[in-house]
């Protein structure tokens, strides 16, 4: 096992530590906690003029280091803007201090949806991931990326980026929770749910869902305006059996404004399903989509909403009824246990199968 320690800047120390409790217990030596936890390692100072520095509190020579880092919304109430520039200057300074290896480990990337290259404007993501390889970054790791495309923004044979599928927790939480029997799956769930996408580009996360569960797959196909930011002209929805008296799973990588998925909704309950449900990975939860999801809610439309918790949404837990958050960081102790070790990734990339699951297939990874 390769030395390593894992840190954090201030919008991630308490994931991280989450986190180094997991790998405490997936690494079995009896001080590994204290090898690992590299949560004092990072001050940051910000001066009255606005600038910001990082500093490394001691040494790491030749260690490899895991950053956990993020500019999405975070419980220290840092904003985008600031964060980002403080994972900038923790990638240098950790450079700097001669790392052997820096692991960038940011559960969202807040600008994943900034991968368009057609326009005449700058293109977020490649900013972003361009400045992460440029400061020294030699590993990236994510959770459901937006657009597979994203992925080829960078040189594979200088940098690595694994963009784990973080839909398969949401999986197996619904298997835990919800379906728990292999016979309740193949009796109930099969015949009495769907999987509807949010849009045509959203089809291959929804029947992902649909090809895991043996369920019927729902496709909405929305009319953007493209002039204007966050807006959706109409929707029609394709499916091959009807969804009278179903329940309905809206699945996407991500809840921001909740424009598409409030009008989905409506659209959806005029066809009068049993409920309506959403799962998605990142609730990044923009105004007003507190709002619109808490008005889907008091009008009986929407029963569940199951997030991950790669954006910090604990505080909305009374403001929206129904909201579920699931949690990731065993998950990336698992990641980076596999890294350290220089194992496949084989397993935690692989398609998930809910019947297998429920019989009593491997429920470690």
């Amino acid at each position: 096992m390769n030395s390593f320690i894992v840190c954090a800047t201030r919008p991630m120390q308490n994931y991280a530590s989450s986190v180094i409790e997991y790998l405490s217990k997936y690494l079995c030596f009896s001080n590994i906690k204290d090898q690992i936890n590299g949560l004092d390692l990072l001050n940051t100072d910000c001066f009255a003029n606005g600038e910001m520095e990082v500093s490394v509190n001691y040494s790491i020579r030749g260690k490899d280091v895991i950053l956990f880092s993020s500019s999405a919304r975070n419980e220290a109430g840092i904003g985008v803007e600031e964060a980002k520039i403080e994972m900038y200057h923790a990638i240098d300074a950790l450079v700097r201090c001669q790392a052997k290896r820096v692991i960038v480990f940011e559960p969202f990337i807040s600008c994943s949806r900034s991968d368009r290259t057609t326009r005449r404007s700058s293109v977020g993501l490649w900013v972003h991931l361009k400045t992460l390889t440029s400061l020294g970054a030699k590993h990236i790791v994510t959770f459901q990326l937006h657009s597979d495309k994203s992925k080829t923004m960078l040189d594979p044979a200088s940098y690595a980026i694994d963009d784990i599928p973080a839909l398969t927790l949401l999986k197996k939480y619904l298997c835990d929770k919800y379906i728990k029997t292999a016979e309740k799956l193949e009796q109930e769930v099969r015949n009495n749910w769907a999987f509807c996408s949010v849009d045509a580009s959203g089809e291959k996360l929804a029947r992902g869902f649909a090809n895991s569960f043996g369920s019927p797959l729902v496709v909405a196909h929305k009319q953007r305006d493209y002039s204007i930011s966050n807006t959706v002209e109409s929707i029609n929805i394709l499916s091959a059996e009807p969804v009278e008296g179903k329940s309905l799973w809206i699945v996407d990588d991500m809840i921001d404004t909740a424009g598409s998925v409030e009008k989905l909704i409506r659209v959806l309950a005029q066809l009068n399903p049993k409920d309506i449900n959403i799962i998605s990975v990142h609730a990044l939860f923009s105004p007003p989509s507190v709002k619109k999801l808490q008005e889907l809610s008091r009008e009986g439309l929407l029963k569940q909403l199951i997030v991950t918790d790669t954006v910090s949404c604990s505080n909305y837990k009374n403001d929206l009824p129904g909201l579920e958050i699931v949690q990731s960081a065993e998950l990336a102790s698992k990641i980076i246990k596999t890294i350290i070790n220089n194992e496949s990734m084989s397993k935690l990339l692989a398609p998930f199968n809910a019947g297998e699951y429920l019989a009593g297939g491997d429920k470690t990874t």
